[in-house]
């Protein structure tokens, strides 16, 4: 499902799910062999028939913290192998050891975890990486230059971009193409050693320089890039580039249906090559793995591309990777989203192969809807200003009862302490009301939620004409589910806390990062930014958050859902608002 406008919905068929109901109902895995663990096809052959009907993957760079996009890819390839009985891996595509480190890794981990899904069929544990096959990445290679499929160049960079030709023109042979095999041998080995510099050679697929298919123009397939690896520390000083690993790598792995986004839809003749090449010289058997491309994330007022985000934080423009305004997944965790309303985001927009924008409203809406069933109610007030109810006594205190949940019975009422000297929330007292205002001002009355029907009689400015104080009477035998409450009918209804029990606690209050929808469109992306985006204040809530612990979530009535900050103490309580309880941004 997409949408274009507010709210707007467009469903749309998932048409991956579609291809593999037809895969399984023609038997195309049947016999399929899996030796345990990934291999050649050599290696598969001696093993049994594969339980899993269909293997599918989730291949994150470790190179940065995954985002809300990579949310909707976690949802689909784990979802799909849960719903047909197969098996997801969790593989990191570890080959460009400059920008990848083991912090990724655990975040990647853990992310995945906090989502719902781990990468366990049966009795294996499916948690792989790139960097565990190099040897046989470069095995592939070597076996593609025998056979006459790969050569190496020592044009320099400028050169190749300059022969590889543009989308109108074809490309030039380069003079290293056609060098005999044994040369091209030696260099590739040369290039393993070490014995060149870095950008001075590459490994080339040979395949045609006048393709209208620009990726298929002997593309890059290794790179000298001597640079230590976070897992094979100084064993390699050439790396194989992302498209040449990815096929090999979900062909060792026996996935069926290897599931990208769209700008790799470009790369599938250079992945369909490349393994039927390798199928040809006896390295892998059919089945081969299958590639299929859906549309990505595009979410408005955001930005999800890794180099931005990594800048956002370098340029300290956001706290860190998990602040709650960024797109991360661990941003979105401490801001209070929840899996389930991934869950249910990922379920509404869908699965599409057209590009299109998804409006955060979407996102926000599910969260809503998720912790509406699930959130308990607490009170609290955001502005605080005292009201004094004079005709309570100095010491006077009784219980009001409020429902942890007005859907939910079962979860009880909790007490909440009615004392003489109250807060309420500046908004709820109006010194000329405007029309249609019906919450507190001079001689009307409101109900105090739970509480009882109050009139004001008056109020204090302080020196500059704040107003710092409102002074009210109390209704008797107004009390809410007590016999006659009803008997005064008032309109408005306002929240309270005492002035003795509240406790005492700082709010984040986030808003969208980027005050465009499109933040970079017509500006530098920077800015965009909303310089409203966080509003920090001291609020009061109710004495029964007084052991909030980091994590706990509840809906503050009026206010929207908040949640304790993993930062949060009992003697320094933070609170963030996940979402307000209606969209409040148009």
């Amino acid at each position: 499902m997409a949408t274009n406008q507010k709210n707007k919905i467009i469903s749309s068929s998932n048409f991956i799910r579609a291809k593999i109901e037809k895969d399984i109902s023609n038997n195309l895995y049947k016999n399929k062999l899996w030796n345990k663990i990934p291999g050649n096809g050599v290696h598969q052959s001696n093993g049994s028939l594969d339980e899993a009907k269909i293997r599918t993957r989730f291949p994150p760079e470790p190179n940065g913290y995954l985002h809300i996009g990579h949310a909707k890819s976690i949802f689909l390839n784990f979802g799909l192998a849960k719903d047909f009985s197969g098996a997801c891996h969790l593989r990191f595509d570890d080959t460009n050891p400059e920008k990848e480190n083991q912090e990724y890794v655990d975040s990647i981990i853990e992310n995945v975890k906090w989502l719902g899904f781990n990468w366990n069929f049966k009795k294996e544990e499916n948690l792989y990486y790139a960097s565990n096959y190099f040897d046989h990445m470069y095995e592939a290679a070597v076996l593609l230059i025998k056979s006459g499929f790969a050569y190496v160049d020592q044009q320099n960079a400028d050169e190749i971009r300059e022969n590889r030709g543009t989308l109108t023109t074809p490309g030039k042979d380069s003079p290293w193409r056609d060098h005999s095999i044994e040369d091209h041998l030696k260099w590739f080995t040369e290039m393993r050693e070490g014995k060149h510099a870095d950008g001075s050679m590459v490994l080339r697929a040979k395949i045609n320089m006048a393709s209208p298919n620009i990726n298929l123009r002997d593309p890059a397939i290794y790179r000298i890039k001597k640079s230590h690896h976070h897992r094979t520390g100084d064993a390699w000083c050439i790396y194989p580039m992302y498209t040449f690993a990815h096929p090999i790598e979900d062909a060792l792995e026996g996935i069926t249906h290897s599931i990208c986004t769209l700008e790799f839809e470009d790369q599938r003749p250079f992945y369909d090559w490349l393994l039927r090449r390798l199928k040809e010289n006896g390295f892998f058997s059919d089945p081969l793995p299958k590639q299929y491309e859906f549309a990505r994330l595009n979410l408005t007022y955001v930005v999800l591309s890794k180099r931005r985000l990594i800048e956002l934080v370098e340029k300290k423009h956001v706290s860190g990777w998990d602040d709650p305004r960024m797109p991360t997944i661990v941003g979105a965790k401490r801001r209070g989203y929840t899996p389930s309303g991934f869950k249910l985001f990922t379920d509404r927009i869908g699965v599409s192969k057209a590009d299109s924008w998804i409006d955060y409203t979407i996102l926000e809406d599910c969260m809503r809807e998720v912790l509406n069933e699930s959130a308990h109610r607490r009170v609290a007030v955001l502005d605080p200003l005292k009201l004094i109810i004079n005709n309570f006594s100095e010491n006077h205190e009784e219980d009001c009862f409020a429902p942890n949940h007005p859907k939910n019975k079962d979860l009880g009422k909790r007490t909440i302490k009615l004392t003489k000297e109250l807060w309420i929330d500046r908004e709820d007292f109006m010194e000329e009301p405007v029309a249609k205002y019906f919450r507190l001002s001079p001689g009307a009355q409101v109900r105090l939620r739970y509480g009882y029907v109050i009139k004001c009689t008056d109020f204090e400015k302080d020196a500059n004409g704040k107003i710092i104080k409102i002074f009210c009477d109390y209704l008797p035998d107004t009390k809410s589910g007590t016999p006659g409450a009803d008997a005064i009918k008032v309109k408005g209804n306002i929240h309270w806390l005492s002035c003795k029990y509240a406790v005492t606690a700082k709010v984040n209050l986030y808003d969208r990062l980027f005050k465009e929808t499109h933040p970079g469109d017509n500006n530098n992306y920077i800015d965009d930014l909303n310089p409203n985006s966080l509003t920090t204040k001291e609020i009061k809530i109710e004495e029964n958050l007084s052991k909030i612990l980091p994590g706990d979530q509840y809906q503050f009535e009026r206010h929207g859902y908040f949640i304790a900050d993993n930062l949060s103490k009992p003697d320094d309580i933070v609170i963030n608002r996940t979402t307000t309880l209606r969209d409040s941004w148009q």
